[in-house]
């Protein structure tokens, strides 16, 4: 059997597909189907979470990741590999998050205004035996400017580097480091202030 190079089998013994090889299929017409399915496969439970944490309620980032694979497939060919495939992807999965946000906000407000409605939900989405302190957590992150959020949930659940951050956000490096600083002390002085 012919192995690719880009395709290597990972420690749980399934197919681990490279970006770049799921980009060439995805700039394919023949092949967009799959590749799409592999983006869901490889990415599907990555952007829902990060989808997650700025919507917070399940049905909602679920729709918001049904819209983010719509447009990857509608917008596939404006994709660049000057930039990384998961950049692009978190890129439209943020935009997609926003504009629900926008949309709930029902354009009568800031979406920086709906902190109280997501803190809200976030004690209605928690399991009954949810820590206090990671409940008070999501709250903090709620109630932050959307930017901030992002570039807090980007920074400190993804792991993305600032580098990262500004391929799918477009801010400057130093504004990203400035956004998440204040993101992180107002984290610190929520919980504090509101532990028992």
């Amino acid at each position: 059997m012919k192995r690719e190079e880009s395709n290597i089998v990972n420690s749980t013994g399934s197919l681990s597909v490279s970006d770049e090889s799921i980009a060439r299929l995805l700039c394919d017409d023949n092949h967009v189907e799959e590749a799409v399915r592999m983006i869901m496969k490889k990415y599907g439970e990555p952007l829902y979470w990060h989808i997650r944490r700025m919507v917070v309620a399940h049905d909602d980032a679920e729709d918001c990741l049904q819209e983010t694979m719509i447009n990857v497939y509608k917008y596939r060919s404006t994709y660049s590999n000057e930039y990384p495939l998961s950049s692009w992807l978190y890129k439209i999965a943020t935009n997609e998050s926003l504009k629900l946000l926008k949309n709930r906000s029902g354009f009568t407000m800031s979406v920086d205004d709906l902190g109280d409605s997501l803190k809200d939900s976030v004690r209605e989405e928690a399991s009954p035996d949810a820590d206090e302190t990671l409940i008070l957590l999501q709250e903090a992150i709620a109630l932050l400017p959307a930017k901030q959020k992002m570039v807090f949930n980007l920074r400190y659940y993804d792991d993305k580097s600032y580098e990262e951050i500004h391929q799918i956000v477009g801010d400057s490096i130093n504004t990203l480091k400035t956004n998440y600083h204040y993101a992180v002390q107002k984290i610190k002085d929520y919980i504090l202030e509101h532990q028992l």
